[in-house]
């Protein structure tokens, strides 16, 4: 019996030994980050190497779907919306998938991003984006597979896709000017109508100045064509704390009126509440 369990502990010992040894990933993992413009974008991929083989047409075979890199699916992330083969696509991750062609690659942005080699059940409602790119040949040999953010613009840039005597260029471009222009216009006009709002509000949840709350608040109220009951309800909680009972009364009452239309029984009975002390004092 002891043999035996000498003998199993001795297997058990060999195998955890193993399980320690690490050894370099045939195609190792990388990310790359880039700012283009305003947005963020990033690529997490593996890398294979050519190791003496030929590579498109024969271990990347022409015409047929790749996963365009080894091991997971490669990714990329848009922190903002972007546009890429003339398509919106929404800020988030998605796959890089592609045929490769002699001379021409099909580009597919996909929506699935868990998996590895190629969807097992393709479904085009998940290609958020197509376009077909050019090959362009190069001189020099790269051994390992890579990625690249090239010829990066305020407005835009390329992802790049270089292996073996093989470059492709994967535009797309980023929504930087309409960001500026909003955030020029949002400075150079003053503060919106929600920005008095925000700040008045929290001036008086946070006990600050309550005079610069009332003033920020009636700037809000000026700008909003139709205050929501909600809005009036903060209103008169601000009036009401300035001193402005009479004030602060007729905008309970408006926002019971608003209340009372949208069926909202929490804020009927705060404002009733509020009206019936307020009118005691």
């Amino acid at each position: 019996m002891n043999k035996v369990v000498l003998f199993l502990l001795a297997i058990v010992a060999s195998l955890t030994v193993e399980a320690q040894i690490n050894t370099p990933a045939p195609s190792p993992a990388a990310k790359i980050m880039q700012t283009v413009g305003l947005t963020e974008v990033s690529i997490d991929y593996s890398r294979p190497s050519m190791r003496g083989r030929q590579v498109f047409g024969n271990l990347v075979p022409f015409d047929k779907l790749w996963r365009t890199g080894a091991n997971g699916y490669t990714l990329v992330t848009f922190d903002a919306d972007v546009t890429i083969g003339g398509k919106e696509v929404k800020a988030g991750t998605y796959s890089i998938l592609s045929k490769p062609g002699a001379s021409n690659w099909e580009v597919f942005i996909y929506a699935d991003t868990v998996g590895g080699g190629t969807p097992r059940n393709w479904e085009d409602s998940k290609v958020v984006a197509q376009l077909s790119v050019p090959v362009y040949n190069i001189e020099m040999p790269v051994e390992t597979f890579t990625i690249t953010f090239d010829d990066v613009k305020s407005n835009g840039a390329n992802i790049g896709i270089i292996w073996e005597n093989t470059y492709v260029a994967i535009p797309f471009t980023v929504g930087t000017d309409a960001t500026v222009m909003n955030s020029i216009d949002k400075v150079l006009n003053g503060p919106s109508a929600e920005d008095y709002y925000a700040a008045a509000v929290y001036y008086s949840s946070e006990g600050k100045d309550i005079k610069k709350a009332k003033k920020w608040m009636d700037k809000a109220m000026s700008m909003i064509e139709k205050p929501a009951f909600w809005q009036l309800r903060q209103q008169s909680l601000i009036l009401a704390k300035a001193g402005d009972k009479k004030g602060a009364i007729e905008a309970a009452k408006k926002s019971l009126t608003g209340a009372t239309a949208a069926g909202n029984n929490d804020y009927i009975k705060m404002n009733n509440d509020s009206i019936k002390e307020w009118s005691s004092k």
